[in-house]
Parts: structure tokens; C-alpha cells; sequence
């Protein structure tokens, strides 16, 4: 096989070389239930039905195609040599990008977004980012103090802290939150104000992928946190709301915790 036949392939079957290669990843992420870090559940098998469409049309190329280049072999390149150089060098530098993702998706582990990620995307102080609703959180049932949710006890107890976060925008009337029982998880972002006492517990909020995902977050006063906890630890926490003990957070109230425990990573780490 000349080298000519040789570069010829690789400029031709290398797009068809990175979708299966991408195919094979994102395959191996569904069925590993994996995908749901990087796209919104309900996408899930509408993407896997998608990528096989596109695995076997990349299969069916080859098989109807594979035997041209053979054919072509004597047709030598007889353009300029500069051209030449660069067709050589784009078909490498595609070759090693097809490479790369390959040895990306074999060595990298799937990773959920973190805390850095929620601290450039705007995560404030008890307080939920501008994005989707609260997926239930007033559940429709009218307004309590100063327009938050009246929603009641054993509902609230249940609260994601999506919907937490959420609430605590709409009032800070404290009788609002006496004897509402919180029960959270979430991973440890560092208080932007006061990181040695205060730590927000943090979610992202997905709406088709990771790249659109927003994170909420709720104020945790826990002193000296970083004895025990390190950021980016998902936690469980039950507690109650109360003013913010803390003198230099800009969050004016904040969950108490009367139990806080490290837990792993959830199966589906992304509020929808």
C-alpha cells in the first residue's frame, strides 16, 4: 500500500473514524448511566437513538466506499507541493485530534460540575441564580409572608434546595420559616464572604446539558466547616433556617444544621 493510499484513508475516514469513536463514548456513558452528568435526562435515549443512526450510517460508509481507494490508488497527487504539505498537515492534525478523544474518553472518569464551575456561573449567598423555576416550589398553593409560598410543613420538608433557594428570595420574613423542618443535598461550595464559617449547599439546575446547567445554592452556617468537609463534598443536611450567625456573610439567614452528614455523589446529581 503506497503512502499516498495510506494519507488518502486518513484524510477520508478519519470523520467517519471520530464518530465512532464518539458513538462508542457516548454509548458506553448511557449504558454505564453516566450520561445524565453532561445532558437532561429526558434527552437520554433520544441521544442514543441518534448516535446509532449515525454509528451505522458511518458503517455503511465504509462498507460501500472502502474499495474506491484501492481503485484509486494510481491516481497520484499531481498538484503543487504546498498544497500537498498542507493537506498532509490538516489530515494529521485531524488524526490526532480523532486520537485525543479517544484517549480522553478511555483515561478521563465522567465528572459532574463543581464548585469553581458554580462560582463563575454567579452562585451567590443564599440565594438562587436567575434561571429555570422552581419546579414546584409555591406549588401553586398562593402566597405566605411577604409572597413566599404557603406551602405546608410536610410539604416544605421535602424541599430541594432548588425550591429552598428559591424561597429565600421570595421572603425573609423569619416566622415564615419557624418550624419548617430542612432536609438538603447538596455539594459544599465555599462562602464567597465568610469561607471559614459559611459554606453554601449547592446544586446545578439543568435545562438540556451541563454547559446550560445554573447553580442555586443555600448558606450553611457551620463554623470551622473545613475540618471536616472539603469543597465539592456532597453532604445531607437537616436543620432549620434561622438569622445568620455570621458577622461578615451577606446572607441574612442561613441553615443551621442539627445533623450534617458526607454522602456520595447521587445517581443524578442535577436538579431538573
Amino acid at each position: 500500500m503506497s503512502r499516498d493510499l495510506l494519507a488518502r484513508l486518513a484524510s477520508r475516514w478519519q470523520g467517519v473514524a471520530l464518530t465512532l469513536v464518539i458513538g462508542s463514548g457516548t454509548l458506553w456513558l448511557a449504558a454505564t448511566g453516566q450520561l445524565v452528568l453532561y445532558i437532561h435526562p429526558r434527552y437520554v435515549v433520544f441521544t442514543v437513538v441518534m448516535i446509532v443512526v449515525g454509528m451505522l450510517l458511518s458503517l455503511l460508509a465504509l462498507a460501500l466506499g472502502g474499495g474506491d481507494d484501492a481503485a484509486q490508488d494510481h491516481g497520484h497527487d499531481h498538484g503543487p507541493r504546498p498544497r500537498r504539505r498542507l493537506r498532509g498537515a490538516l489530515t494529521a492534525a485531524g488524526a490526532v485530534v480523532t486520537v485525543g478523544l479517544a484517549l480522553g474518553l478511555i483515561l478521563l472518569p465522567p465528572a459532574t460540575l463543581s464548585s469553581s464551575t458554580a462560582s463563575t456561573r454567579g452562585l451567590g449567598e443564599g440565594v438562587a441564580v436567575a434561571g429555570p423555576a422552581a419546579g414546584g416550589a409555591g406549588g401553586g398553593a398562593g402566597a405566605g409572608a411577604a409572597g413566599a409560598p404557603a406551602a405546608s410543613d410536610a410539604a416544605t420538608a421535602k424541599y430541594t434546595v432548588l425550591q429552598w433557594a428559591t424561597t429565600l428570595r421570595q421572603t425573609s420574613d423569619l416566622s415564615f420559616y419557624e418550624n419548617k423542618r430542612v432536609d438538603v443535598t447538596g455539594f459544599v461550595s465555599p462562602s464567597p464572604t465568610d469561607p471559614a464559617d459559611t459554606f453554601i449547599v449547592t446544586r446545578f439546575v439543568i435545562t438540556c446539558c451541563a454547559v446550560d446547567a445554573q447553580p442555586v445554592g443555600v448558606t450553611v452556617y457551620a463554623p470551622n466547616w473545613r475540618s471536616s468537609l472539603k469543597p465539592d463534598q456532597w453532604v445531607r443536611i437537616t436543620g432549620a433556617f434561622t438569622a445568620n450567625p455570621s458577622r461578615t456573610s451577606t446572607a441574612s439567614i442561613a441553615l443551621v444544621p442539627r445533623s450534617l452528614t458526607p454522602v456520595a455523589r447521587p445517581a443524578d446529581p442535577y436538579l431538573t
